[in-house]
């Protein structure tokens, strides 16, 4: 059984210790690529170097925004020049909107409509994070299509969504990614939205280090290994075998990240 755990943060200082045993055991769980994203541009280096040390990692470069006021003149050229140059860049982000933890909402509008236009320069998919801003992010994705006459495409990552604001970015052919939180007792809005996604838009990840799955809930620090968890409580709101939804999330992530396994 081989699994993709799109969305990664190794890079963080947790990691740093044992990161060649947490790889062991993510091989070892059947992991075969991990996407790994992007918080802002001073990790851009080390992430890079990670990427080119473990042939198993492809990544993102992007400004989240609960990052948006370190946007700068220099940011885009910046995320245009790595994406342009590095094969091993698969996706523009985690940028998007984030309205719980932050309001500076104009200054985050604006971040994230210049990152949806780098991401159609440079022909990449967008991995965005999107907290209490739904019907925001859906708003500007649809001005995007209708203004600019393109279609951006990309995913929304450890998704919390309601099925109603789900079947908004279904609509926009927009991928669905599903996190440890799937498998919290009290999460129902997230696993009845994780049985409704369209097949070809279902995606796993892991967001580790944080959102450690049950049943490894208690454990401070999540790891890829563990998105095999998400993988079998997804199976299970959908009615499926873990197998089957690891077969179909891997050619999922392969089809949007352009990835060979």
């Amino acid at each position: 059984m081989q699994l993709i755990d799109t969305h990664v943060h190794v890079n963080f200082d947790v990691f740093q210790p044992d990161l060649e045993a947490v790889r062991s055991r993510w091989q070892q769980a059947g992991v075969v690529h991990l996407v790994h994203s992007c918080v802002e541009p001073s990790e851009f280096s080390s992430i890079q170097a990670l990427a080119h040390r473990f042939p198993e990692i492809s990544f993102a470069v992007g400004l989240h925004p609960l990052d948006a006021e370190k946007w700068n003149e220099q940011t885009a050229d910046e995320i245009v020049s790595l994406a342009s140059s590095d094969s091993k860049v698969v996706a523009i982000g985690e940028t998007g909107l984030d309205f719980y933890k932050a309001d500076n909402y104009e200054q985050q509008r604006k971040v994230f409509e210049t990152q949806l236009a780098i991401a159609a320069e440079v022909n990449l998919p967008v991995i965005i994070h999107c907290r209490e801003a739904a019907s925001d992010v859906r708003k500007m994705l649809q001005k995007w299509k209708n203004l600019k006459g393109e279609s951006v495409r990309g995913v929304m990552h450890c998704w919390g969504g309601s099925p109603e604001e789900t079947q908004w970015f279904v609509d926009l052919d927009f991928y669905i990614s599903f996190s440890g939180t799937v498998t919290f007792k009290n999460a129902k809005k997230i696993q009845e939205s994780a049985a409704m996604v369209r097949s070809d838009r279902l995606l796993i990840e892991t967001d580790c280090p944080f959102l450690s799955p049950v049943p490894k809930r208690g454990e401070r620090r999540n790891e890829p290994a563990y998105v095999r968890y998400v993988a079998e409580q997804v199976a299970r709101v959908r009615g499926e075998t873990t197998e089957a939804i690891a077969t179909l999330t891997t050619q999922n992530a392969c089809k949007l990240f352009g990835l060979t396994i």
